[in-house]
């Protein structure tokens, strides 16, 4: 994946309203990442005879889970079996909820969130809108029936339009209103419609949320967003700028390392993500650009384009001690338990 000389903002906003900005662009991002890899031992960018590479240690201490919607105790022994201290859950009845939270807490295990997914916040039919709240708003109470701490919202998805290609967004934006200017560099005409509709999804979606924030705090669960393939705030300095723009604990960052490989190397959106970071999903994608359609395919963790190693010494950098949620794969239980450990050891 090419970086180009884009800033990336790495903003840190406290919540009397003092703000204070530090850029990263190009030279400075590359630096940052080829000190993390020569750190571990990859030689980024280093000279001199070949060494074995050293076990780094790390302070933080990410925790490992997998998705189940409706976790059984069942369920909840197979995962401790093999090594996982939790689950995400999916959006349940509060009385669903509270059952399945006594049997994890039986078993010393956690429900850390809810996957509530796809929204509809750009929709033209209000119905659909209302809709859409309601059910997140379940989603809001099932969490907090977990015991969980968040709810994973993607507000909603755009498309059907002519878009640039992963690898050749270049995007400029308006950091008051999120509206985009620019998605590549030269003539945008061929983009307009997207360029369009991308500022509509902004701006319903933080009308939204911002709807939204009252329940939240009410139920003490965080709205963690993310952008899972819905082509919109692609890149992460555009990320950091929508969830940041609402200014509340209760909206934060729930990042999926796979789904982003594509547009970014997902190093780059951890370091510009830093403090919003709330979740994450542990994805692996093979970059393929000669892929018409989506720029590769999923694969299963450590077998993709990821550089697992760069990624865990980023989180440690940010200081990161949340969940990382395996989502995905094919693979038994105990070699999924295993992959993470290796990528939580930064191998």
């Amino acid at each position: 994946m090419v970086l180009d000389g884009r800033v990336v903002s790495t903003r840190k906003t406290n919540m009397g309203g003092t703000t204070v900005t530090s850029h990263l662009n190009r030279r400075d991002f590359l630096a940052t990442s080829a000190g993390i890899g020569a750190a571990l031992g990859f030689g980024l960018g280093s000279t001199g005879a070949a060494r074995p590479p050293e076990i780094p240690t790390f302070k933080t201490k990410p925790h490992k889970a997998l998705i189940i919607s409706r976790p059984s105790e069942d369920d909840f022994k197979k995962l401790k079996e093999a090594g996982f201290e939790g689950v995400e859950g999916g959006v349940i009845s509060p009385e669903e909820a509270g059952k399945c939270r006594e049997i994890a807490d039986k078993l010393g295990m956690r429900i850390h969130s809810v996957l509530r997914g796809w929204a509809e916040f750009n929709s033209p039919e209000k119905s659909k809108v209302e809709e859409t709240l309601a059910h997140t708003g379940r989603a809001l109470e099932a969490a907090r029936a977990f015991g969980a701490d968040a709810v994973l919202l993607v507000p909603c998805r755009i498309g059907g339009m002519p878009m640039p290609k992963p690898w050749e967004f270049a995007i400029e934006f308006d950091e008051k209103t999120g509206h985009v200017k620019k998605v590549v560099p030269g003539d945008n005409a061929p983009y307009q419609a997207y360029i369009d509709a991308h500022n509509h999804a902004n701006d319903t979606s933080r009308e939204a949320v911002r709807r939204l924030v009252p329940q939240a705090e009410k139920a003490k669960v965080i709205l963690a967003l993310e952008n899972v393939w819905n082509n919109l705030w692609v890149e992460p300095g555009i990320f950091r700028n929508f969830v940041e723009s609402f200014q509340s604990p209760w909206v934060r960052a729930y990042y999926d390392i796979g789904n982003h490989v594509k547009y970014n190397r997902p190093e780059q959106w951890v370091l510009t993500l830093s403090d919003l970071l709330v979740k994450i999903h542990v994805k692996d994608f093979k970059l393929n650009k000669n892929d018409p359609a989506g720029g590769g395919d999923f694969v299963n963790i450590r077998d993709g384009s990821v550089r697992w190693p760069v990624v865990r010494a980023a989180l440690e950098q940010v200081g990161y001690n949340g969940w990382m949620t395996i989502e995905g794969g094919d693979l038994p239980l105990a070699e999924h338990s295993q992959r993470l450990d290796l990528i939580l050891a930064g191998r």
